[in-house]
This record gives structure tokens, sequence and C-alpha cells, in this order.
């Protein structure tokens, strides 16, 4: 397999502003990647690109060995999951997590226009289970609009697993979440990147405490450029990080988990 994702001089621009500008960037087979960079950097611009979600402006994008512009999209998509605040704005408040789960298969919006096979049902309940939100005293049988915003992440990532898609992008996921909430979802994203079964992984957030164990490559953005990319202990540096910012910041890392705070 190539690179499951090839961004060549890529800018996007809107009312005469370039969000990203002229990207270079690189995901390869396996590759667990963070993006991080201030808000307004472009992280979710260059995301969406490389989910095949919105065209450059100028440049080059290849996903999943398809160049865009010579691919019927509508068959490219469905092989790229998307977990952001705009699935959940997308789903029906009153299906349940287990509906949530399933539709993923096909990416369906509802679980009423085909029957879902006893095996694909179990498989739901099952990514529930590894989740930590299944069982009899889960929340699958709960609707998805009452469930806690932690429990909600948790379903929109089973959700995206029941698709066995061969890209995963999760943009900023931890936004909003408790202390609790989040720990859980950094452990879950920490066990699904050593399994290699999960196909390549790019987490997009504001945080370096988000970062899971496991993660293989950090890329920088600032003002729509990509100021640093590559493996993660060569590029999540204190100065990397204070150039990205403009802050000086002091990272640090422990038990496979990453930290930064402003230097005194």
């Amino acid at each position: 397999m190539g690179s499951a994702v090839r961004l060549s001089g890529v800018t996007v621009v809107r009312d005469g502003v370039p969000l990203i500008d002229g990207v270079d960037w690189q995901v390869g087979p396996g590759d667990r990647w963070v993006v991080l960079g201030p808000n307004g950097s472009g992280k979710t611009t260059m995301l969406a690109v490389a989910g095949a979600r919105l065209w450059p402006t100028r440049g080059v994008v290849e996903v999943l060995g398809e160049r865009l512009g010579r691919v019927d999209v509508r068959n490219l998509r469905p092989r790229v999951a998307l977990v952001s605040a705009s699935v959940v704005r997308q789903l029906r408040a009153n299906l349940t997590a287990r509906e949530v789960v399933v539709t993923g298969r096909d990416g369906a919006l509802e679980s009423w226009w085909r029957e879902y096979s006893a095996g694909e049902w179990a498989e739901a309940d099952r990514l529930l289970d590894d989740a930590g939100v299944g069982g009899p005293a889960g929340i699958g049988h709960r609707a998805f609009g009452v469930i806690s915003e932690g429990e909600r992440q948790q379903v929109l990532l089973a959700r995206a697993l029941m698709g066995r898609p061969e890209l995963l992008l999760l943009d900023e996921p931890a936004a909003g979440l408790d202390l609790g909430a989040r720990e859980r979802l950094v452990m879950r994203l920490a066990a699904l990147a050593v399994e290699p079964d999960v196909p390549p992984m790019v987490l997009v957030t504001h945080h370096v405490e988000e970062i899971p164990g496991g993660t293989t490559h950090v890329a920088l953005l600032r003002l729509g450029r990509m100021v640093a990319s590559g493996p993660i202990d060569d590029v999540l540096t204190s100065e990397s990080i204070s150039d990205c910012f403009e802050l000086p910041v002091v990272v640090g890392r422990g038990d496979d988990r990453w930290w930064c705070r402003a230097s005194p």
C-alpha cells in the first residue's frame, strides 16, 4: 500500500483568504498522526481536504491512491471515516446508540432503509463494549441525543470503526469533554493506535495533553502553513511548539503521554 494521504502544494482560498497555503504532507500506511496548531491555523480545512470533503484551490491531493479530480468521490468517501461535530448534527437525536453505530456500516443516517444482520448488530455491540460503554448497564439502547458528550464521542468513534475504513480522521474529538471523559477517550485512541488492523489515523487537537500513546508523527500548522512535520520525537519539542503557538512553553513527556506549560 502506498501513502494513505499525499498533499502537494495544496492551497484552499475562501473569499480571497488562504485557509491553508502551499501545504505538503504525507500519511503513510500504519501512521498515527496528530495535527496541532492555534485556532484558525487551518487544521480542520486540511483534514477536510484529506478526507475528500473539500476541493483545493491549487495543488494535488491523493487519498488512498486516488487523485481528486480523477476519481468519483462517491466511491472514495465511504473508505474514509471522519469523526467530527458535523456528524453529530446530521444524526437524529432519538436514534439509539446501537443504531448510530450499526448504521456506520454504510455511512447511513437512518436504520430503517435496510435490515442489519445479527452479525452486524453483534459487531456494533462489540465496538461499544470495547469503548467501555456497552453491556447490560451500557448506553446501547439509550437515545443518542441524551447521552453525555463523552459517551457520544465514544459512540461516534465506534460508528467510524463499524464502517471498516481505510483511513480514520478525528477532528477535535475531545473538545468540551470533562477530565474523565477526555482520559477515557485518549486511552481508547491509544489502544487503537497499537492495533495493527486499525487503519492510518489522523487526530486534530489544540492540546498536547490529548495526544494518545502510540502516536507516531506530528504536524504543526500556523496561519495556514505547515511549520513542521515528521516523527513525533523529532518534531514535538519545546522550541517547535513555542514557535507554532507564538508563546514560550516547555514540553515534556512521561509514561507515553505529553504535557505542556508556559515557560517561566
